[in-house]
């Protein structure tokens, strides 16, 4: 079914909206996939802060334009779903995460900071943890010498304590 002009100005302003937001956009070609599966992937893909949506390529074109994803408008060819995300990785990992298990999805490319990621490109930025993970591991690393210290001090305390129990 094809929209009316009012119809796709509404789309175009939309993932206008979205683009404006993400940090990245991942791009992956859906050819075969059933209803299902699709359903499954939009699930995590909400529940991951994760906008996928199927667009007309035309639309999508002219919606990135300007935008710092324009860097991928010549890979928008085919029947594609779009996956926008305001996390850097959240894209990333849902989207690689599906093809592994679905062979029927493809990745085709994506963008982040005005570049273009390749297959590989994409599956690099989607195997860094999430932002919550990479600030438990700094906080672990910063606590790790103060703990440290503290247990070495504990351990002279006590050595002390023995010593003068003995000389007692």
């Amino acid at each position: 079914m094809s929209l009316n002009r009012s119809e796709k100005e509404a789309v175009i302003t939309e993932v206008t909206d979205l683009a404006a937001k993400a940090q990245t956009l991942v791009i992956a070609e859906y050819r075969g996939i059933t209803v299902a599966d699709m359903t499954n992937l939009r699930v995590k893909a909400r529940s991951q802060g994760v906008s996928l949506s199927v667009l007309k390529n035309t639309l999508a074109r002219r919606a990135v334009a300007g935008s710092q994803f324009e860097v991928v408008a010549d890979q928008m060819t085919g029947p594609l779903i779009y996956g926008f995300s305001e996390d850097a990785v959240a894209a990333a990992k849902v989207v690689a995460d599906f093809a592994k298990t679905n062979d029927k999805l493809v990745i085709r490319a994506g963008a982040f900071a005005g570049k273009v990621l390749d297959v590989n490109g994409v599956k690099q930025l989607a195997s860094i943890p999430s932002k919550e993970v990479l600030l438990a591991q700094l906080c672990g690393l910063l606590m790790s010498p103060m703990s440290r210290t503290a247990v070495v001090l504990g351990a002279l305390a006590a050595k002390k304590g023995e010593g003068e129990a003995v000389a007692a």
